[in-house]
């Protein structure tokens, strides 16, 4: 990107995880200054898949130098809700959207024209690498992340709570996506490049829930870190 397409009003659809991150590193490297960070949050306050509580996203923006956006949206509610965020962030001025997704073109078919009708140029850093490449770059860059969720069709309660790494890779049974692109896991960042520094974290209590539509029926194993320093 040069410095004629460079944009310092530029969004992210933020989930708290490794590929959202990794998007973010790649935006900010093609020029643009990524600064508002949009989460979407069920009405328990809760981050959506991921099940993360505010604190700690908060938390974990402030030290990647951004502005954190959360919106509740109720069940069923989050076209209608995601539409409302992206008027609000063209409202505010800015001009691109950016996203963390890899190869799933239905979502894509869907975010895109969702951008253009508010004034927003979808920005997808990761489309159309391999997901082997993506799950290598967050590693080699030293990404440094946890696995908050598992749902146990294809991963078992010990995949929960440990980190992103090689080791975890090597575990993973065949046929499960390096990048929990089937929804297989769940990460959250916790440090590594664009961080002012690490969070300190200790490890949660795992919870398991049984999964809501549109989820096909199956059991979710939740472990999301505790904050244990402010940003």
């Amino acid at each position: 990107m040069d410095s004629s397409s460079r944009s310092y009003s530029s969004a992210i659809s933020w989930s708290a995880g490794k590929d959202a991150c990794l998007a973010l590193l790649r935006a900010r490297e093609a020029g643009l200054d990524v600064r508002t960070f949009l989460t979407m949050l069920d009405t328990d306050g809760l981050s959506k898949s991921h099940a993360l509580p505010r604190e700690l996203i908060a938390a974990q923006v402030a030290l990647l130098g951004g502005v954190w956006q959360p919106a509740v949206v109720g069940p069923g509610d989050y076209g209608s809700g995601f539409t409302a965020q992206l008027a609000l962030l063209r409202a505010a001025g800015h001009t691109h959207m950016v996203f963390g997704d890899i190869d799933l073109q239905a979502h894509r078919d869907w975010l895109e024209p969702a951008c253009e009708r508010a004034g927003l140029q979808a920005v997808f850093p990761l489309w159309g690498l391999s997901r082997d490449a993506v799950a290598r770059e967050i590693i080699e860059r030293g990404l440094r992340a946890r696995i908050v969720c598992v749902d146990t069709r294809w991963l078992d309660e010990s995949h929960c709570g440990v980190e992103y790494d090689e080791a975890f890779l090597a575990r993973l049974p065949e046929g499960v996506c390096p990048c929990g692109e089937g929804g297989e896991f769940h990460s959250f960042v916790w440090g590594g490049p664009g961080f002012s520094r690490d969070l300190v974290l200790a490890p949660g209590t795992p919870r398991r829930v049984a999964s809501q539509p549109p989820l096909s029926p199956t059991e979710l194993v939740f472990q999301a870190p505790v904050l244990m320093m402010r940003a």
